[in-house]
């Protein structure tokens, strides 16, 4: 058999297995594999150019790429049809698909409007170390080994000396070590407990640290920039009280409360107070010459007082019912 027979047997036989042409994706990809395929019945035939004479060689190319477009001709063709077919059924009288709009979630809100108020005073925004030393965070905030205050927070431990951070006060640390004062900085960010999951707590949760750091630096100017904070963010007539607490990295301590008129009762919103000079002794600050104040707010906390919600779990649940309603 010469070789155009050889083409005019595959011609025949591509006819004879696509009439008539499969309506089936998978068939119709084991056909096109088999006739144009790297190893399929026209690629076996561009192999036996070898072995044509070369005067004749010119006139078997022809023939050749004359089948090879033919066949491809006939897989365009039916990818044309099947695709009329599915315009051909879609109805334009009907009214289009509404698609939602997304919203960001409360927490991201909140934490924006948070960010916002603070930077309008001045402060910048830093980030640390979700995964960080013991040093950062717990013996340079005044937890020294064995301290019971380090029992207030139930915490991950990664390896014997590296945990899950329990505060974003560990960037208070970093911040120090690393630049001179004075510091003006606000700390975003993730923080995690071990704590059992309720209405009203869960194993991670965000927080924003405060950290102001200059000469002659007061309680009555932490007090100032506080009071600012919760008049911007719950408004104008909103009643605010300083209540003394204990923190091991601030002395004096305070535990700041909002009065909600809707529940009859004080709610606390942040802990604050004067850098321990303790800690700027631990990052090599002179507590003679530096002073300043700190603050810990969880924002979850805010967003649940800022739009009534009970139930911490359901900033996290991703229930399109909840979150739709902002």
């Amino acid at each position: 058999m010469n070789i155009k027979d050889t083409i005019e047997s595959v011609r025949k036989q591509f006819r004879t297995d696509s009439d008539p042409f499969p309506d089936d994706n998978d068939k119709i990809d084991s056909l096109k594999i088999k006739y144009l395929g790297r190893k399929g019945l026209i690629a076996n035939l561009f192999t036996q150019m070898n072995q044509v004479e070369a005067e004749d060689r010119p006139l078997f190319g022809k023939y050749l790429n004359q089948l090879k477009n033919e066949i491809n001709s006939v897989f365009d063709s039916s990818q044309q049809k099947d695709s009329d077919s599915k315009t051909d059924q879609i109805d334009y009288s009907l009214p289009g698909l509404n698609f939602n709009i997304g919203y960001q979630h409360p927490l991201q809100t909140t934490l924006n409007e948070i960010k916002s108020i603070f930077q309008n005073l001045g402060f910048s925004v830093a980030y640390g170390p979700e995964v960080d030393d013991d040093f950062h965070n717990f013996s340079a905030l005044n937890f020294p080994p064995e301290h019971p205050a380090r029992d207030m927070q139930d915490t991950f431990f990664i390896e014997k000396d590296i945990v899950l951070r329990t505060h974003t006060s560990n960037v208070q640390v970093h911040l120090m070590k690393e630049k001179e004062p004075p510091l003006r900085y606000i700390v975003p960010g993730r923080v995690y407990r071990n704590e059992s999951i309720s209405f009203k707590s869960y194993c991670l949760f965000h927080q924003i640290e405060g950290l102001y750091v200059d000469k002659n630096v007061s309680f009555a100017d932490h007090k100032g920039i506080l009071e600012y904070f919760v008049k911007q963010m719950f408004g104008a007539k909103t009643k605010m009280r300083f209540r003394p607490s204990f923190f091991p990295f601030t002395e004096p301590s305070a535990e700041v409360d909002i009065w909600s008129e809707k529940r009859g009762q004080w709610l606390e919103i942040l802990g604050s107070g004067m850098v321990d000079p303790e800690v700027f002794k631990s990052v090599d600050i002179d507590p003679d010459v530096w002073h300043g104040y700190a603050f810990g707010l969880g924002i979850e906390r805010i967003c649940m007082l800022k739009y009534d919600i009970d139930d911490i779990r359901l900033l996290y649940q991703g229930d399109l019912r909840f979150l739709e309603q902002f």
